[in-house]
């Protein structure tokens, strides 16, 4: 299995380790290259189980609207009010400059900068905002994350919109004193007096295929662990233009953790109006009765698939997919509603597993659901290692580890 692989690899001696690269070898030669998080087409990978032909990730997915009746049909948007507009097809990165577009025409207050997010930023998410909107509201910043955050939170604490980027996940971390001991506190210590309610701090995360240590890090279970700021990661082009938006608005310190490898991967018909989306509120995004199966951002696809191999393997079951969404402060009930309707309960991120979000996430619905559990509470995480470059595919929670945990769950 490859759990097992993957733990022979993080100390490896004699017999064990002979046959952990003599698993990984086939495992390796079976995928042939091809990365099983990824949108590839599905022929590569015929031969491994339980994937059997499936065709894998987000340009297959069903849980996309890429289509104008999709978004009609689409109660949350209606609850919205775009429902009926006009849309556009836009990637995730586009998706992500549009909100921006809207906040700064609709905020005079407001400004977006980080390092060269003035010409568009290395993914290209604000690209034309300086044009459109002049220099003295889309700026570059010196190559100090620290800074950033610290002249973000200046900005805000005297009544702007403060748009900042840091340019990767993995180096928000010289900007954490001031995330949580300046921002997240401003408005307690101050005894309500002052806030930093205008901040919000956009980041790219996650994997990507080619990281490695320093561009693939999912380090959302940091800040879910400080009161006073709000943590969101989107799955797709219209959650992110929506939630973007709310998050910028909401009078709270707010983090958006966007996965890189959706900007270009993941395209909608986006409704091109301004619209909002609900902070701390769970999404249902397939109904189910055997099975709460639970996660956020990018990972929700490889949970789609190995839901898709669950329920061709096994007729009759059904699983219920819900996408977190907000990690803080999370909708802890909606995830308990559905797991005292289904007894079982599996939760899965890119971020490694000890100490993850899904430890908070399971031990919260172990005190709400104990008596209606049914197996323990499973979780599907990054290994706990550095986030490695070539046996990447190792580490990732993908669609056949998250397979195998339903399928213990529900064997259980």
């Amino acid at each position: 299995m490859y759990p097992r692989v993957c733990s022979s690899m993080l100390a490896p001696s004699g017999k064990a380790a002979a046959a952990a690269a003599a698993a990984a070898s086939r495992i390796m030669a079976a995928a042939r290259g091809r990365r099983l998080y990824s949108s590839a087409s599905a022929a590569e990978s015929d031969n491994i189980e339980p994937i059997r032909g499936l065709d894998l990730g987000v340009a297959h997915s069903k849980l996309l609207l890429r289509t104008v009746a999709s978004v009609r049909a689409s109660d949350e948007l209606r609850a919205a009010g775009v429902a009926e507009g006009e849309t556009r097809k836009m990637n995730m990165c586009q998706a992500v400059n549009d909100a921006m577009r809207h906040a700064l025409a609709t905020d005079e207050t407001s400004v977006v900068f980080g390092e060269d997010v003035a010409f568009g930023g290395v993914f290209r998410c604000s690209v034309g905002l300086a044009d459109d909107f002049g220099r003295e509201r889309i700026f570059n910043t010196p190559l100090t994350e620290q800074g950033i955050a610290g002249f973000a939170i200046g900005m805000a604490a005297m009544g702007h919109t403060a748009i900042a980027e840091i340019q990767f996940a993995d180096y928000i971390f010289p900007a954490f004193d001031q995330i949580v001991n300046e921002a997240a506190k401003y408005r307690y210590r101050s005894g309500n007096q002052f806030d930093v309610g205008g901040l919000t701090i956009r980041t790219p995360c996650s994997a990507v295929g080619h990281g490695a240590h320093y561009h693939s890090q999912s380090p959302e279970a940091f800040f879910a662990h400080v009161p006073g700021l709000k943590v969101l990661m989107p799955r797709s082009p219209i959650q992110a233009k929506g939630l973007l938006l709310a998050a910028i608005r909401d009078r709270n310190p707010t983090i958006v953790f966007e996965p890189k490898i959706l900007y270009r991967s993941a395209v909608e018909q986006v409704p091109i109006d301004d619209y909002e989306l609900p902070l701390s509120k769970a999404e249902i995004l397939k109904p189910g009765a055997d099975v709460t199966v639970v996660g956020y951002g990018s990972q929700i696809y490889a949970l789609e698939n190995a839901i898709q191999m669950i329920e061709r393997d096994m007729p009759g079951v059904t699983c219920e997919l819900i996408d977190l969404r907000t990690i803080l402060p999370y909708d802890a009930d909606t995830v308990a509603a559905s797991v005292n309707k289904t007894g079982r309960l599996v939760v899965a991120h890119e971020a490694p597993r000890t100490q993850g979000f899904a430890a908070e996430l399971a031990a919260e619905i172990q005190e709400r659901c104990f008596l209606r559990l049914e197996s323990p509470i499973q979780r599907v995480c990054g290994l706990f290692i550095p986030h490695p470059l070539v046996y990447e595919r190792f580490y990732m929670p993908c669609a056949v580890r998250t397979y195998e945990a339903i399928k213990s769950s529900l064997s259980y």
